[in-house]
């Protein structure tokens, strides 16, 4: 996979995790359905991927909307990282994305900003033997709005010290892309597809 790098200068780098870093979306998708089947929910593909950046208590809430059901958003969200992190061992890197990560590696500030709950996205990173590539990790708890708004982003910008317009975002969800427009910044699209990560 071949990732379109805008030829900046930038200086600092902020990623979302899964399904940028991580090629966790599927396993996140089967967390999901697993938390879910006592109430009777199931979380479509095309919905997961449509909703990818939403903090998971405000997704429990949308599906409730969707389906009409009432789901109780911190019994699903503590059963959703239960169901994840038995799933750990097997993540794998997006090694297109691990590559920009090492090249600037002590040349600039680097930060997470995920939707997903912060510890989640540390035990990810930690896995992954990335964890100390970041300066800050910004998680879905985070911040009152998450993605589509600009908030995550700007609060990990602020933290690094760095101007917005000076940031670069890789992204692969749509929501976290209009996020990064919204903050100003310029951003690399990573692809997938409703199976992972393209090729």
């Amino acid at each position: 996979m071949r990732l379109s790098i805008p030829s900046g200068p930038f200086k600092a780098y902020l990623f979302d995790c899964d399904g940028t870093i991580a090629d966790s979306m599927p396993l996140h998708l089967l967390a999901w359905n697993e938390a879910l089947a006592p109430y009777g929910a199931h979380f479509p593909a095309d919905l997961f991927y449509a909703w990818a950046g939403i903090p998971v208590p405000r997704t429990v809430e949308m599906l409730g909307e969707h389906f009409n059901l009432k789901l109780p958003p911190q019994e699903i969200t503590e059963a959703r990282e239960a169901a994840y992190l038995k799933r750990l061992p097997q993540i794998t890197p997006v090694y297109a994305v691990k590559e920009e990560i090492e090249r600037h590696r002590g040349r600039a500030p680097m930060a997470v900003v995920s939707g997903s709950p912060r510890a989640s996205v540390i035990r990810t990173l930690d896995y992954l033997g990335l964890l100390d590539r970041f300066a800050v990790i910004v998680g879905g708890d985070d911040c009152a709005r998450g993605k589509p708004f600009p908030d995550p982003f700007l609060l990990a910008a602020a933290k690094l010290g760095i101007t917005p317009t000076d940031c670069l975002v890789f992204e692969d969800g749509e929501l976290g892309i209009e996020a990064a427009k919204a903050a100003g910044m310029q951003f690399v699209r990573v692809p997938v597809s409703a199976t992972g990560i393209l090729p």
